[in-house]
């Protein structure tokens, strides 16, 4: 008997190269720049149509107000190095080759590599309230997204709140672009920042980063010891109820950018089977991480900022390459140091735990409520026992905005991570080359009954 089986047809295209880097934010672009100076041959991947990442968000088509910027962006241009924009790591089949998708060409890619670079980079942490999920509730860094591309917030008053140095940055420019900013609440302890400004005395110019910020938002209250209640509203958002631990108010606004600091991108590095520590991917001191022949750089391995970034970046690529770089780990020790004492400075205040009320939606993607997660926190229970029972983390996200909520509120960390990483069309799967080769075997054996 003979059967035949037909998938929609998706173009797959192969590439090879000595090392790859996935990432086209600052650790990723340092990171390729030297590996293509070193003589290597290069590949950029990056998920976003502009390099620069979610820092340097505007891209290097837009006027260049950082310096630092501009010059990363030239030598990484003429390092040789190549980029491939628009690609989103979808598997990784096997030692030595991934996979990614290439949406708006409809193609899944596959690149092989001698040496592999991860420079994922972190996102921001969303802790749920009542209201969180109304809208006119952003993200800090993800209203400034839309900010840049297009959304007009003129005249508009928004309140930022939440954990971080993001706060201050991105309420300055929410503010340039013509934002009424209504306050800034930091959930910080005065304290506490006091304490970390005075350990950046040896960084002077950080300090005056923070007081340039501080001068463009003259007139802002900057409350510390202050966070996000609930927002009110039932359509869209009327106004945040703002406490600092003994009054609580109503600030009226019509957007809230609210962030808890950031959390490490470490899906893709657990998928490859990197070890995965409390602060980020474990690497050693030449950014290799657990396993051989691949390396971690930037937010990645810790929340340290853009020097860090850059640093550790430039020392993941001179390792790939095979050259050495031990004369800038003093350097790259200093940021790790840095990016530890913001940590401390910034860890969240036991008090955000209690926020949602029992019919908060956690899980967004499949509408999970805390009261069902709540209910899973036993000590047998865990994130695998709240899959199964409630579908937390099984949406289109695949838990990258619920799972850092889980693991402040109840400890819980994702020990599960597949392939695909993120969406891909079903016949995409089926055109990649594994599939095809178990397509074509199947269908030989029916041939041969």
């Amino acid at each position: 008997m003979t059967s035949r089986a037909t998938t929609s047809a998706v173009l797959t295209t192969k590439h090879a190269y000595e090392v790859v880097v996935i990432g086209a934010g600052p650790a990723g672009l340092a990171a390729a720049t030297a590996a293509a100076i070193a003589g290597k041959r290069v590949a950029v991947l990056d998920d976003n149509v502009r390099a620069g990442g979610q820092i340097w968000r505007v891209g290097f088509g837009a006027a260049h107000e950082d310096r630092e910027r501009g010059r990363v962006a030239e030598a990484f241009t003429l390092s040789g190095a190549e980029l491939f924009s628009g690609r989103q790591v979808v598997d990784v089949p096997q030692s030595g080759e991934l996979q990614a998708w290439a949406a708006e060409r409809q193609v899944l890619e596959t690149f092989q590599y001698d040496k592999l670079i991860l420079a994922t980079g972190a996102r921001e942490r969303f802790l749920p309230f009542p209201g969180w999920t109304l809208p006119g509730v952003f993200g800090v860094g993800g209203l400034q997204a839309h900010v840049r591309g297009g959304y007009d917030v003129r005249g508009k008053r928004v309140v930022v709140a939440g954990a971080g140095p993001l706060l201050l940055a991105v309420a300055a420019h929410l503010r340039r672009d013509g934002a009424e900013i209504v306050t800034v609440a930091e959930q910080t302890s005065m304290f506490r920042l006091a304490l970390f400004t005075a350990s950046l005395i040896t960084r002077p110019r950080k300090i005056l980063q923070g007081i340039h910020l501080r001068m463009e938002l003259a007139g802002v209250p900057y409350r510390t010891g202050c966070w996000p209640m609930a927002v009110e509203g039932m359509q869209a958002i009327t106004g945040v109820r703002l406490t600092d631990g003994s009054r609580t108010w109503m600030e009226p606004c019509e957007l809230l950018a609210c962030g808890f600091h950031l959390v490490p991108n470490t899906e893709l590095a657990s998928l490859l089977g990197c070890r995965i520590g409390a602060d980020g991917v474990e690497v050693d001191a030449d950014q290799q991480t657990s396993l051989a022949g691949v390396y971690c750089a930037g937010e990645l391995t810790g929340i340290a900022g853009v020097d860090g970034a850059l640093i550790e970046g430039e020392i993941a690529g001179l390792s790939a390459a095979g050259n050495t770089a031990s004369h800038l780990h003093a350097k790259r020790d200093a940021e790790a140091a840095f990016g530890r004492a913001m940590a401390r400075a910034f860890a969240l205040r036991p008090e955000l735990r209690l926020l949602p009320a029992p019919e908060t939606i956690v899980c967004r993607c499949e509408d999970v409520r805390f009261a069902d997660l709540k209910a899973r926190s036993t000590p047998h229970g865990g994130w695998t026992d709240a899959k199964l029972q409630t579908r937390c983390g099984m949406g289109p996200c695949q838990g990258r905005i619920c799972g850092p909520a889980l693991e402040t509120l109840f400890g819980w960390r994702n020990a599960s991570v597949r392939p695909p990483l993120f969406p891909i069309p079903v016949a995409a799967m089926c055109s990649a080359p594994q599939a095809q080769e178990e397509l074509s075997h199947s269908l030989s054996q029916e041939t041969t009954r």
